[in-house]
């Protein structure tokens, strides 16, 4: 049975103005994450801009990294749509195309109740023929998951678990211990937010939904180790190394400051797309600058 846990590295998807995979520089994000050994890939998530893209090229995506990383890691796809029966759609073109499961954004424009959602994760899961992790991703979706609510959903058949924003580190303790009493023994419940993860990876979370993972895998993979190990004291030494790092993502949002990691990085030309404009010049500068003094390989 699939158990995602420890590193899931979150890469950008790129493509070009007509909102076209570019397959070559795609495999030149996917390899190196796969040689470095992490735990599995998130495709097509928000850093993936999967939003963003047509259901033909979300799945070209997927067929581009099953054949990349050919069974290296587990493909973690995000299927969030506005309608659950596109959602389904979505989750057996990736199943077909080689996902290990879904993440499965509740993405709407109206409000919707708990009912609403529980309804719809239902329905995905049992009919979209690919296991599901909850996708808590309020700053995108304006849908806020209680634990409760994460409880219940974890209890569907097919959910098998959950992605949610790391507390901050005042609430870490709490928020991460109320998730964990909500959802079944022994469901994993992993955190997204790089600043704040590593805390919450101390308290119990199961994995690290990580962005800059996606560029940067063998730091990342080094404080999730040594918190495995049971070594907090070396996994906040790595990560205060990282603050640097964190703060740009703050303050420019990390989906704009690896979009232009890339570029600088010499790894893909590609731009966010439209409306997402590119950081300027100078706000680069201090990104390529800032980037030079870490130790990121």
């Amino acid at each position: 049975m699939l158990r995602i846990t420890g590193l899931s590295a979150f890469p950008i998807t790129p493509s070009d103005a007509d909102g076209r995979v570019d397959a070559a520089a795609l495999r030149r994000l996917l390899e190196p994450l796969a040689t470095a050994g992490v735990d599995s890939i998130g495709l097509l998530g928000s850093t993936g801009t999967y939003a963003y893209l047509s259901r033909d090229e979300r799945r070209r995506a997927v067929e581009i990294a099953a054949e990349t990383v050919s069974g290296r890691a587990p493909l973690l796809v995000g299927i969030g749509a506005l309608r659950t029966d596109e959602a389904i759609r979505l989750a057996r073109d990736a199943q077909a195309a080689g996902a290990a499961a879904g993440l499965l954004a509740p993405v709407s424009y109206t409000p919707l109740t708990e009912a609403e959602l529980v309804a719809h994760f239902e329905a995905v899961a049992g009919e979209g023929d690919l296991p599901l992790v909850i996708y808590d991703n309020p700053t995108t979706t304006h849908v806020r998951f209680s634990p409760e609510l994460i409880g219940r959903i974890a209890r569907l058949p097919g959910v098998v678990a959950a992605k949610c924003p790391a507390p901050e580190p005042a609430a870490v303790g709490a928020g991460v211990s109320a998730l964990r009493a909500a959802v079944p023994a022994g469901f994993p419940v992993g955190f997204s937010g790089d600043w704040n993860a590593t805390e919450a990876l101390i308290a119990g979370g199961a994995a690290w939904f990580s962005v800059a993972a996606g560029l940067f895998p063998q730091p990342c993979r080094a404080i999730v180790r040594a918190v495995e190990a049971g070594d907090a004291d070396r996994a906040r030494t790595l990560n205060a190394a990282l603050e640097p790092l964190w703060a740009l993502f703050k303050a420019y949002s990390s989906l704009r400051v690896v979009y232009a990691l890339a570029d600088i990085l010499g790894l893909c030309r590609a731009e966010p797309p439209r409306p997402i404009r590119p950081l300027p010049p100078e706000v680069r500068a201090e990104i390529a600058g800032t980037v030079r003094g870490l130790s990121l390989s």
